[in-house]
C-alpha cells in the first residue's frame, strides 16, 4: 500500500476533532476538509519517531500534500536537520507549496541559527516571488536570524519598498519592523519618519510596537505621533 496512505491513516489516529473544528477557524483560506485536526505537539512528537524512520525521505519527496497536518509534518522534519545546506535545499522545494500562514510559520530550521547567512542569497529570491507565502518565510527569516547581530540596514530598506496585497504579507512586514523598533530602533524609526511603507502596514507596525512588552513607554507615545 501507498506510504503516504498509511501515513495518513497513522495521522488520523491523533484527530481532536473539537481541535480541528478551531483550527479551521484560525486559517479560513484552506478548506476544512484538508485538516486533520492535531493538536501541535502531538504532531511535533510524531515527526520527532518519524524522521527516523526510512519513510520520512521518501515523504519528503512527495508533493503537493492532501492534508495541513501533513504540510506542518514537513516543516517539522526540515525543521529537525542539522545540516544547513540540506535544509535549505528541503526549504527551496517545499515553499511552493505552502498555502497557509500557520504552515508557513511552522517552518524554521534550527540549524539556520549557527549558519544564518547561507539564507541571503534565497531570501533575495523569494521576496520576488508571487506566492505570498514565499515572501513571508523570506521576511520571517530576516526576522529571526537578521536584526541582531547580522543584521544589515539594507535588509529593513529592501523590506520597506515591498507592496502587496496579501494580508499575510503585509502583516509580516508590520510584524518585522515592530521587532526591528525594539532590536534596531536607529535604523526602524527612520524607516517609519519617512513614510517609506504603504499606510495599512506603518500604522499596523506601530500598532504592534505598543502592544509590544520589549518597547519603552517614551517610544510608545513617540510612535502615536507617527500614525496616519
Amino acid at each position: 500500500m501507498n506510504i503516504l496512505t498509511e501515513l495518513q491513516k497513522a495521522l488520523y489516529k491523533l484527530q481532536d476533532l473539537p481541535y480541528r473544528k478551531f483550527t479551521a477557524k484560525l486559517i479560513p483560506n484552506i478548506e476544512k476538509e484538508s485538516i486533520i485536526g492535531i493538536r501541535t505537539p502531538a504532531l511535533r512528537a510524531f515527526a520527532k519517531e518519524f524522521a527516523k524512520s526510512p519513510e520520512a525521505e521518501e515523504f519528503l519527496h512527495t508533493l503537493p500534500h492532501t492534508y495541513y497536518e501533513e504540510n506542518n509534518l514537513h516543516a517539522f522534519l526540515i525543521q529537525q536537520m542539522k545540516d544547513a545546506s540540506q535544509a535549505l535545499a528541503a526549504t527551496r522545494d517545499f515553499l511552493p507549496y505552502i498555502d497557509n500562514w500557520a504552515t508557513c510559520d511552522g517552518l524554521r530550521p534550527k540549524c539556520f541559527a549557527k549558519e544564518p547567512t547561507i539564507l541571503l542569497p534565497a531570501i533575495a529570491r523569494w521576496l520576488k516571488s508571487d506566492k505570498p507565502y514565499t515572501i513571508r518565510f523570506a521576511v520571517n527569516m530576516l526576522m529571526v536570524h537578521f536584526l541582531g547581530e547580522h543584521f544589515d540596514p539594507a535588509h529593513m530598506e529592501l523590506l520597506s519598498t515591498i507592496r502587496h496585497d496579501d494580508y499575510y504579507v503585509k502583516m509580516v512586514i508590520a510584524w518585522y519592523f515592530a521587532e526591528a523598533l525594539a532590536k534596531q530602533y536607529d535604523a526602524a524609526i527612520v524607516i517609519l519618519q519617512r513614510n517609506s511603507l504603504d499606510p495599512w502596514t506603518h500604522n499596523k507596525a506601530i500598532q504592534k510596537a505598543i502592544e509590544s512588552r520589549k518597547i519603552s513607554d517614551e517610544t510608545k507615545a513617540y510612535l502615536r505621533t507617527l500614525k496616519g
